[in-house]
């Protein structure tokens, strides 16, 4: 989807946030809709139909009327359209619940607006493409039908456990996906307080994958809440 087609919607009772968003996300093409409040929000996204009037939501938690999680609990009811909080709530109990809740992704006030546009524009590349078997990024190649993973070449042997949480993360690439819902997706949800567990997966496949231990660029911490698989994979990607 390109962004001269792509409708977001401000949800924020600060003028001068939703002012200052308006002209950053129109000189890139973004056709924008403001909203001052939650119920004025969920009505101009039609939550209750099946197609939103939105291609992706910039919500702040901090409005007048409802709490933003409320909105978000009120999309999700209805939407799978994709919602960023926008908030300066940057406490991690709080990005762990909105993530939880089936948040996108979280920015923290004050924010930079590239950061912002290039987070709006990977879900929107994401939402956009179908879905793929294969995915494949620099040497990396993931073969999730398969489950066959090569680096520049040569086969990276991973165990069911980390072949689990690869596929996880890069079915939210970009993106971050909380330790709870990656325990609970691959252990199961009697294991969601075993972060160790987790833990030592990422490790070995940062060793397995050629990521930097101690300046990881590929498999990236968002400390206390959990990990970001900072690449796009490539668009050349075929189904298998």
């Amino acid at each position: 989807m390109s962004t001269d087609q792509a409708r977001v919607l401000v949800i924020d009772d600060e003028p001068h946030i939703r002012h200052f968003l308006r002209i950053s996300l129109t000189s890139q093409g973004f056709q924008v809709i403001e909203a001052s409040s939650g119920r004025e929000g969920l009505e101009k996204l039609n939550a209750d139909a099946l197609t939103a009037n939105a291609d992706i939501v910039l919500l702040d938690l901090g409005l007048p009327d409802m709490d933003g999680q409320q909105v978000l609990d009120s999309i999700r009811k209805h939407s799978e359209v994709p919602v960023i909080i926008v908030s300066v709530r940057g406490h991690e109990a709080e990005k762990v619940r909105a993530l939880d809740n089936g948040a996108s992704d979280y920015v923290t006030k004050p924010f930079g607006i590239q950061e912002l546009l290039a987070r709006i524009r990977a879900l929107l590349r994401r939402r956009a493409s179908p879905s793929a078997q294969r995915f494949q990024h620099g040497g990396l190649i993931v073969d999730l039908a398969a489950h066959q993973v090569s680096l520049h070449g040569e086969a990276v042997h991973l165990t069911p456990k980390e072949f689990a949480v690869l596929a996880q993360l890069i079915a939210s690439a970009g993106r971050v996906v909380t330790q709870t819902q990656l325990l609970r997706q691959v252990w199961g949800p009697t294991h969601q307080e075993d972060t160790h567990y987790l833990r030592i997966v990422v490790s070995k496949l940062r060793q397995k994958l050629g990521d930097d231990p101690q300046s990881p660029s590929l498999l990236q911490t968002e400390p206390g809440i959990g990990y970001r698989l900072s690449f796009e994979p490539d668009r050349e990607d075929k189904t298998v």
